[in-house]
């Protein structure tokens, strides 16, 4: 056995960034099969989500609700507007603004694609205790923390 200290070990930016391109990883092949890829599937279940608490979003808002450029919302929008799973409209009182909905296609894809993540989820917070476990409101509450701290 060596006596020499052990090291600092991996650093926070490292862990996250490991962090998220497991989840990343394990999401797109759990929806690959579906057809989707994981940026639909933010898209879809976050149109879905929105439109359960009795939203229409415009495509700014659910750009801002997920953390993607607006410019991809864009693109993501329309492509799934092509194979029929999300249907985008003019504001009736700004045209310059497009709002977003579910079609009945959608709202069909989505479900099975978010009982799959819901399975992922599952998995990963185990080791915190699961879902409902303190251990993981603590981890959401820091994760939410930082997520709103500024950088740059």
């Amino acid at each position: 056995m060596s006596d020499a200290p052990k090291g600092p070990g991996p650093t926070p930016g490292y862990l996250v960034w490991r962090l998220a391109n497991k989840w990343r990883t394990a999401v797109d092949q759990a929806l690959a099969p579906l057809g989707l890829t994981h940026a639909q599937y933010v898209l879809l279940a976050s149109l879905s989500g929105m439109e359960r608490s009795g939203r229409q979003p415009s495509q700014r808002e659910l750009a801002d609700h997920t953390g993607l450029e607006a410019l991809y919302v864009s693109k993501l929008a329309r492509s799934l507007e092509a194979a029929g799973l999300v249907r985008r409209t003019r504001d009736t009182e700004d045209t310059r603004v497009v709002r977003l909905a579910l079609t009945d296609e959608g709202l069909t894809a989505v479900r099975p694609a978010i009982d799959a993540v819901q399975v992922l989820l599952d998995q990963l917070l185990t080791p915190l205790g699961g879902l409902e476990a303190p251990r993981t409101d603590d981890f959401r509450r820091t994760l939410t923390e930082l997520l709103g701290t500024p950088l740059g």
